[in-house]
């Protein structure tokens, strides 16, 4: 049996879960082997949990893709990113490990800054493509680049690039192209918000920037460069085109090979700006009609995967980086959940997680388990049947057991890091979860002192409104002592 053709799939006994779970590796008793699957990981830029109608019943924002295709697959309640910001969101889902172990402690890139993942780290396409995957990243990448420089001398490697001083004219190095993506067309950060405001195919920009923009997008007063023509509304209609195409010629090339697609969109982020034919579908202004976008975005993916006769055989994944900025006309973004991006709180990193597999998952499912986006290497580590090395993916659980819907008799996370932008930690075991280091949300400040503690229990106040640190010491205790075992160790996943 051709390995590159052919997976091992995990199939999970009931003897077999705890052995999953416990100690949190990839092995099963039970083994058998069918075609790899297609995956496909769709991830907007700021979507919340109450943006999307399967989620939030009283949501003011259609998204008729969304809700179907949670209605053929499953939808989890407790899906969490791994920063309540993007930049570090992207590095955890592609390399299974939590952004604060590198050297970006706080904050989020722009289109100049260095490489944030080390070049010798194993990326989900890296080991997606040891196993025959095509692999592509489609959208924002927004985890920086090698550009050059004209006059050859590169900056330090946690300093932006003057972009005065970058020869367009020239490849990019370090980019998706060098971590295992064979296909890259996006931007190399905020499609509307950070320069340079041009595509890049691979590893040139289409177009050369050299254009100041005449448009502040973000009211900061920053001189964006920009190629003549571009335009903010056309990026992710541009996107999904070569998401499509990229579908469509890997068919006729390798028909019998399976792909890989990480399409990172950049709506429905600032600033709201959405094409005429989504303008006013929604009754929560701009931003809900970029949300509809996103809606769009997913039906033409799906719509492809039907016509090219790829449905059944494609593990479709729908997600945010992390959570939205605050709804209007009442519309709310977050749902009940407190907070919004950037925060500690629930609503900066609870997000929509929506997954098909025909004939793997149950339709109309519904999953509670606790997840990460992290995650990701890990799953696809065990659909392929691979097991991951102690320097990869550390922390990444598989969490093939919970879209299958198994029955489970432990949680398969011991626990879960979150991580807020200016650097606040919390960390969440079942219902109880403790913020370190501010009794505020953490959207600007970073943490103040260790002794300054919240502590809810999720489950008995989901609203986090009634802080319980005084009168469980024990558990403030418990929790510390585990955050700092997983900040020590350099890991979470039980190796």
């Amino acid at each position: 049996m051709n390995q590159i053709n052919r997976r091992t799939f995990l199939k999970l006994s009931s003897a077999g879960i705890a052995s999953l779970v416990f100690p949190f590796n990839i092995r099963c008793n039970r083994i058998y082997e069918e075609n790899l699957p297609n995956i496909i990981f769709i991830m907007a830029d700021d979507m919340g949990y109450g943006d999307v109608g399967c989620y939030n019943p009283e949501s003011k924002i259609p998204t008729p893709n969304m809700n179907r295709i949670a209605k053929e697959g499953v939808r989890f309640t407790d899906a969490h990113t791994p920063s309540a910001v993007c930049t570090p969101t992207r590095y955890g889902v592609l390399t299974g490990r939590y952004c604060w172990r590198t050297w970006l402690k706080s904050g989020v890139f722009g289109g100049y800054n260095q490489p944030l993942i080390e070049p010798e780290r194993l990326t989900v396409a890296s080991l997606l493509k040891k196993y025959g995957y095509e692999t592509a990243c489609i959208g924002k990448w927004h985890l920086g680049l090698k550009w050059a420089t004209k006059g050859g001398k590169q900056p330090e490697p946690t300093e932006p690039y003057d972009q005065m001083n970058i020869d367009f004219t020239k490849p990019i190095k370090s980019g998706p192209n060098a971590l295992g993506f064979d296909y890259f067309f996006g931007t190399a950060g905020c499609t509307t918000d950070d320069p340079p405001l041009c595509f890049i195919e691979n590893d040139h920009t289409v177009g050369i920037p050299n254009m100041i923009s005449p448009i502040d997008t973000a009211n900061e007063g920053r001189t964006l460069l920009m190629v003549p023509g571009w335009k903010h509304e056309e990026a992710d209609t541009t996107f999904t085109k070569k998401a499509i195409k990229f579908i469509e010629n890997h068919v006729k090339r390798q028909p019998d090979k399976p792909f890989f697609l990480y399409f990172p969109t950049s709506v429905p982020h600032i600033p709201w700006l959405p094409p005429d034919f989504v303008k006013g579908k929604s009754k929560a202004g701009p931003r809900g009609d970029q949300v509809v976008l996103f809606d769009w975005i997913v039906g033409q993916i799906d719509q492809t995967l039907k016509r090219l006769n790829l449905k059944e055989n494609t593990l479709l994944i729908i997600t945010s980086d992390n959570g939205p900025r605050e709804g209007v006309n009442g519309h709310k973004s977050t749902g009940n959940w407190r907070g919004f991006k950037g925060g500690i709180w629930e609503g900066g990193h609870r997000v929509p997680f929506i997954a098909r597999w025909p004939g793997k998952i149950r339709p109309g499912s519904i999953s509670n388990e606790t997840i990460c986006l992290t995650d990701l290497m890990a799953t696809c580590a065990a659909i392929i049947g691979e097991k991951l090395p102690d320097n990869a993916g550390e922390d990444s659980y598989n969490i093939l057991p919970a879209l299958m819907g198994e029955k489970l008799n432990h949680p398969i996370r011991e626990a879960i890091v979150h991580h807020s932008g200016a650097g606040v930690f919390a960390i969440r075991q079942g219902p109880w979860k403790l913020i370190i280091g501010t009794k505020g949300a953490g959207y600007d400040k970073g943490p103040q002192s260790d002794s300054i503690v919240q502590l809810y229990n999720l489950k008995d106040d989901p609203a986090e409104r009634h802080d319980l640190w005084d009168k469980h010491p024990e558990i403030v205790k418990r929790l510390k002592k585990l955050l700092e075992k997983y900040q020590r160790e350099g890991h979470s996943r039980h190796l």
